[in-house]
């Protein structure tokens, strides 16, 4: 009995040592992974987008205009359209939200003029300024996330400033929701400013909001850049 002790024994010492390594060798493997997820995580950091902190966007629904500032200074105003249904942020009320929001997404990229979008996917169709019974979503989306209790609700009910065919009522409050510019505008805006961009929507004039028209600047001209600021 004593000799088949001792054989254990010496079968246990003899074992010891390899299934140490192996556990070494587990643990290692562990940590090699978590460093290269670690590794591939910053990778990615470095690589995203970065925000955009140099332009702000101001839509004045009441004079229904957008003002493009570059660090705050005016670069240029375009007509829009916003709600017809008035302002607020509420599911299902087709409401245009106030507020300090912020550009989440952009769509479009690179298509033509009058590209129409559902559900922002391209449907192969074109449609030109003033086609008559025709109000698709065209051109490009710059889709909008609240920053703000009173528009949380600002990107899940698909918030946009989008171009539209219905250029004849830029100006006027008819749309359901969104900031609505004509295509050509769209598309400038959309190529200037970047994801992150700050955007705020309020319901008073622009003179009250924007210090430069507030200081008499004047406006140049409405060419297809819109009204340039001087």
């Amino acid at each position: 009995m004593r000799a088949i002790a001792n054989h254990r024994g010496r079968r246990a010492e003899n074992a010891s040592p390899a299934r140490t390594a192996l556990t070494l060798g587990t643990r290692q493997r562990v940590f090699l992974q978590f460093a290269a997820l670690a590794l591939l995580s910053s990778l990615l950091a470095s690589c995203a987008t970065p925000k955009d902190v140099q332009h702000h966007v101001v839509i004045s629904v009441k004079d229904q205009k957008l003002a493009l500032l570059d660090h705050e200074k005016l670069v240029a105003i375009y007509p829009v359209s916003t709600s017809k249904y008035g302002l607020g942020d509420w599911r299902g009320s087709y409401r245009t939200p106030l507020g300090e929001m912020e550009i989440a997404q952009k769509v479009g990229a690179g298509m033509p003029p009058g590209t129409v979008f559902k559900d922002r996917l391209r449907t192969g169709e074109i449609v030109l300024p003033n086609a008559p019974g025709r109000d698709p979503i065209v051109s490009r989306i710059i889709w909008l996330r609240g920053r703000e209790p009173q528009n949380a609700n600002a990107f899940g009910r698909d918030i946009y400033i989008h171009g539209t065919p219905e250029e004849r009522n830029l100006g006027l409050p008819v749309s359901y929701g969104c900031v609505r510019m004509s295509s050509n505008d769209v598309i400038t805006l959309y190529e200037m400013v970047g994801l992150g961009a700050q955007v705020t929507i309020v319901d008073a004039p622009l003179d009250k909001i924007v210090p430069e028209l507030a200081d008499g600047t004047q406006i140049a001209s409405t060419g297809r850049r819109g009204i340039m600021g001087r």
